[in-house]
């Protein structure tokens, strides 16, 4: 055991280890009996390629680079493939990012294109595909762009013939629903075929404010849509059928996401069994086929189970019973498991990780009861006794108020710090506004703490987990209640001595990387932070310098702008450059069309003459998220590099970053 400075421990999880186990597995779904999902390549210049596993368990990537897995619906993505069996083998269709159009491919062959390219503002893209052989098409939802402005965009349910007579011919693609709202979902049919369910909302809401839910009668196409459920201020996040052709979906109308039953209540909890739909395709729930059982001694009939992600805070796989309205969670180390469920039998699967273990695909046999990972298997590619060592905080925030938050205190095995001063700290605030921070083993934390740096998460008022009163706290206060509630946590740490007063930095993306900002504009907690591809000007940004999905977010979170037009001034950091005295890292992506580099380059301009430190580093190739290894390791290496500087450590082997003036 070494006694040493914080900040300058030795630690076996460098830039390149950590970014080479960046991102998990999504979109998880079945072929037959075969169990495929997406998985990223972080060393391939960031893409996600198909995996499959077979029946007797050997896995391969079935898209060779440079195919890369990935819709750009919503800018944010959706579910961007299907498969299903043809005379036993398969066949899967799925949204190539570079083009974004949709592909048939069956193994041993070549991918063919199914729908056509557009020249048109972004183009024709897709999201959440469903193979229906019975008509030889495929299902989904077609976003098309109608002129050169992000928000000169219309999104259907559309149908695309299997036979590819659509790759050149727009005219072939078939609209199903009349574009009478902005965003939908993709249809989901009932066991006999002849109803569809979809989800759809309209500006200026978010799905996680209000959505409806839209049930309509297949024939040729959908006919008599009408809302079932759902409004502006009620969100339902997911709907499905049950295999007995009832209709099952997540309402918030209590306050929590519970699931419900042609409107009756199933589980009604005081906890989540739903969330933010900020990509197409999210599933909490999947129905299992009636004649599913959980455990051998089930007695026959009963059936309709529903396999559920839900918690508050965490989330764990359970299966319900809607008829005793009972969960039974699936045994195993997982802590958190992502929204994403596919069903086959009495089988089903998920991704799940824990504080110990990276993300991984995870099967749970209803009838035996038992999970085991199947997929993308947590392999500790250093001794885990350099992993973190987390703890489940709650805070007070101003009036009184709770913030949850994960604390990662410094942690190596070989190394203790001289006694009498506390840690550095990091607060990392999340990429929200509505979201949460897991508390799962992640390499970037790991590469932190293990050094002697303290990490605290913040899942600041607005983040989902805890119910809608929580997540509404941030209406009309985004940064006020964020800022404030990241301040709070980590001087509440400083008070108590785990954390050192003057060696306090902030750092977060995107939403997260607006929260940085403006901590470093309307306090003085901190000696410096990292503001990652962020939002810094408000106004621009209401103004047309986003996406459409997002391009009427502010209304809720900052105030409508005819009616609150100061507030939208005095919160933007780029407004309020001669208050910034902290030194900071500012990190971009030239490709993100979600919080453009002209946000940055503005903000910058502000800051001329200032004196003040600070490093630019802007990528191009990346967007909005950093997905190629090189650009993560490049980004760890200069943010461990100004908390060196500023906070007086010597971490061995870190390349210095120039800081300028």
């Amino acid at each position: 055991m070494q006694t040493l400075p914080y900040g300058s421990w030795p630690s076996p999880i460098d830039a390149a280890l950590a970014a080479a186990h960046d991102g998990h597995p999504e979109y998880v779904g079945f072929v037959g009996d075969e169990v495929w999902w997406t998985e990223p390549r972080p060393t391939e210049g960031g893409r996600r390629t198909l995996v499959r596993r077979r029946a007797d368990g050997t896995q391969e990537p079935v898209l060779p680079a440079p195919w890369n897995v990935r819709s750009r619906v919503i800018e944010y993505g959706g579910h961007p493939w299907s498969g299903t069996l043809v005379d036993g083998e398969p066949l899967v269709v799925f949204v190539d990012f570079a083009d974004q159009r949709l592909y048939r491919y069956e193994p041993g062959g070549e991918p063919s294109p199914l729908t056509p390219v557009s020249e048109v503002g972004g183009g024709l893209r897709w999201a959440e595909p469903r193979i229906l052989l019975d008509r030889g098409e495929v299902w989904c939802v077609l976003e098309e762009f109608t002129g050169d402005g992000p928000s000169d965009v219309r999104r259907v349910v559309a149908a695309v013939p299997l036979d590819g007579s659509a790759a050149e011919d727009r005219g072939a693609v078939r609209e199903l629903s009349d574009g009478a709202h902005r965003f939908v979902t993709g249809p989901r049919l009932s066991p006999d075929g002849r109803r569809a369910a979809w989800l759809a909302w309209d500006h200026p809401r978010m799905p996680w404010d209000g959505t409806e839910l839209v049930v309509a009668d297949v024939g040729e196409g959908l006919s008599g849509a009408r809302t079932v459920a759902g409004g502006p201020e009620e969100s339902i996040a997911q709907a499905d059928w049950a295999a007995d052709g009832s209709l099952l979906y997540t309402s918030d109308r209590t306050g929590w996401w519970n699931l419900y039953r042609d409107g009756v209540p199933l589980c009604p909890r005081e906890e989540e069994f739903g969330g933010p739909l900020w990509k197409l395709g999210h599933r909490w729930f999947a129905p299992l086929a009636s004649e599913a059982r959980w455990g051998s001694p089930r007695p026959e009939g009963g059936g309709g189970l529903i396999a559920v992600v839900h918690g508050r805070g965490a989330t764990a796989l359970g299966i319900l019973d809607p008829e005793t309205g009972e969960v039974v969670d699936a045994a195993g180390p997982w802590t958190e498991f992502s929204p994403t469920l596919a069903v086959h039998g009495e089988r089903v699967v998920a991704v799940g990780a824990s504080p110990r273990s990276a993300y991984e695909v995870i099967e749970l046999n209803t009838r035996t009861g038992r999970a085991r990972v199947i997929g993308a298997e947590h392999d500790d590619p250093v001794d885990p006794a350099y992993y973190p060592e987390p703890q489940i905080r709650t805070f007070t925030g101003p009036a009184g108020r709770e913030i949850h938050a994960h604390v990662y205190p410094p942690h190596n095995p070989g190394c203790v710090a001289p006694g009498g001063r506390p840690a550095p700290y990091v607060v990392w605030a999340h990429g929200g506004p509505t979201g949460r921070a897991p508390l799962v083993l992640d390499l970037e934390i790991a590469y932190f703490t293990s050094r002697g740096i303290g990490v605290a998460e913040v899942n600041y008022g607005g983040s989902t987990g805890y119910g809608r009163e929580y997540r509404d706290r941030l209406r009309e206060q985004w940064g006020v209640v964020d800022v404030e509630d990241c301040a709070a946590v980590v001087l509440a740490l400083a008070e108590e001595g785990t954390a050192d007063r003057r060696r306090l930095a902030v750092r977060g993306g995107s939403a997260g990387g607006w929260t940085a900002a403006a901590s470093l504009t309307a306090t003085d907690v901190y000696a410096c932070g990292t503001i990652i591809y962020p939002i810094l000007d408000l106004a621009a940004w209401a103004d047309g310098e986003t996406h459409d999905f997002e391009s009427r977010y502010l209304e809720s979170l900052v105030g409508p702008r005819a009616e609150v037009p100061g507030r939208y001034a005095e919160r933007s950091p780029s407004e309020h450059a001669e208050r910034i005295t902290a030194p900071f890292l500012l990190l971009q992506g030239l490709d993100d069309v979600i919080c453009p580099p002209a946000q940055c380059e503005r903000f910058l301009a502000g800051m001329a003459g200032r004196r003040v430190p600070h490093a630019y580093l802007a990528f191009e190739g990346e967007g909005h998220g950093f997905r190629r290894a090189e650009t993560m390791v490049r980004v760890l290496e200069a943010e461990l590099s100004l908390y060196a500087q500023v906070f007086g450590l010597n971490p061995p082997g870190i390349p210095t970053l120039e800081l300028v003036k």
